[in-house]
């Protein structure tokens, strides 16, 4: 952002801090607003500006040296001062605010004066004197002799966003279900971030902030996180759902009941398999899939009738003995084949 905007931004306001607040109350608070408004975890456009605006806030403010630029810029423009070189009748000496201006420009002006204060007319503060100030050239009347033509102002150099990082990583199934925290390497610089829970494979995750540095006083551009995720022999992920084949026998699939298996986690969990269920029938088991937002999903059965590999006379015979019983069964699938 621009230094001339800071007069339309309450950055502390914002934060929901004091201007008194500490660097550390600063960090908490954004680190708090940003879990609440970080477009992966809220989708809506309005905490999309609003997280545009909290990290605006805190690029200012979590910086010493712009947060006391920008103190200074509000101070002033929001009481209608502006700073003028030399001395002059109804002004009045900077010595005052030494303590604000000191470590920025020693409490002189560009050409060794010192610096002094006049109140503008309409009440309006002159931006142009406060940025050269900061630019480093002092504003003011300016000549070898301290008298003479007036030096024109140095803008400031504007504040420029910084690029954008790729990264990659890869996730066990599990871990894309549940959600996991990885640790990530920046210029040397580790840190770590949650995943959340139900992420595809080939998704890409925004990470705030966490791309180059800005030029400037600018912004730090974003890092995009490319999500790999290993397939699993037993389960897969479909949409919220976890789907898993669920091995019956065929007197399971004829007479129904409660088949019990082991989910993702390892735990023993039981499905109602109705009567009649043929190979391919999906049983469910609500609310056991993936947990994310307010409609988590189902873990999926999905029914596979298994027959013994290499079956004994006693179990042929039961065979025919159960295809007489099933009556014009079989061969209303030989005419559906």
């Amino acid at each position: 952002m621009a230094e001339n905007e800071w007069l339309s931004k309450d950055f502390y306001k914002v934060l929901g801090v004091s201007k008194d607040a500490s660097e550390q109350e600063i960090t908490k608070a954004y680190r708090k607003l940003a879990r609440k408004y970080h477009p992966d975890l809220n989708e809506t456009k309005e905490a999309e500006e609003k997280f545009k605006d909290i990290s605006e806030a805190y690029d200012v403010l979590s910086n010493k040296e712009q947060r006391q630029k920008y103190d200074a810029i509000r101070q002033f423009g929001m009481g209608g001062a502006r700073f003028a070189g030399g001395s002059g009748q109804g002004g009045f000496d900077a010595s005052g605010f030494a303590d604000m201006f000191g470590g920025m420009f020693g409490g002189q002006g560009g050409n060794g004066q010192r610096i002094r204060f006049t109140t503008s007319g309409g009440g309006n503060p002159n931006l142009n004197d406060i940025f050269s100030m900061f630019g480093g050239a002092a504003g003011g009347p300016q000549s070898a002799g301290g008298y003479g033509y007036q030096q024109p102002y140095e803008e400031a150099p504007q504040p420029k966003r910084g690029e954008d990082r790729n990264s990659k990583v890869t996730l066990t199934l599990r871990q894309a279900i549940k959600g996991a925290t990885v640790s990530l390497s920046v210029d040397g610089s580790k840190f770590k971030t949650h995943i959340p829970a139900g992420v595809k494979d080939g998704q890409k995750i925004r990470l705030a902030g966490k791309g180059h540095a800005g030029l400037n006083g600018g912004p730090h551009g974003d890092l995009y996180l490319a999500v790999t995720v290993k397939s699993d022999p037993k389960f897969e992920m479909r949409g919220r759902d976890i789907v898993m084949d669920l091995p019956i026998t065929v007197a399971e699939a004829v007479e129904g009941g409660k088949v019990t298996a082991h989910d993702i986690d390892g735990n023993e969990v039981t499905f109602k398999v109705p009567a009649g269920s043929s190979s391919g029938t999906e049983v469910r088991i609500g609310g056991a899939g993936v947990q994310r937002g307010n409609t988590p999903g189902d873990l999926v059965g999905r029914v596979m009738i298994h027959v013994p590999a290499k079956p004994g006379l006693v179990l042929k015979h039961a065979a025919k003995e159960f295809g007489k019983a099933c009556g014009d069964f079989a061969a209303e699938l030989a005419a559906e084949r």
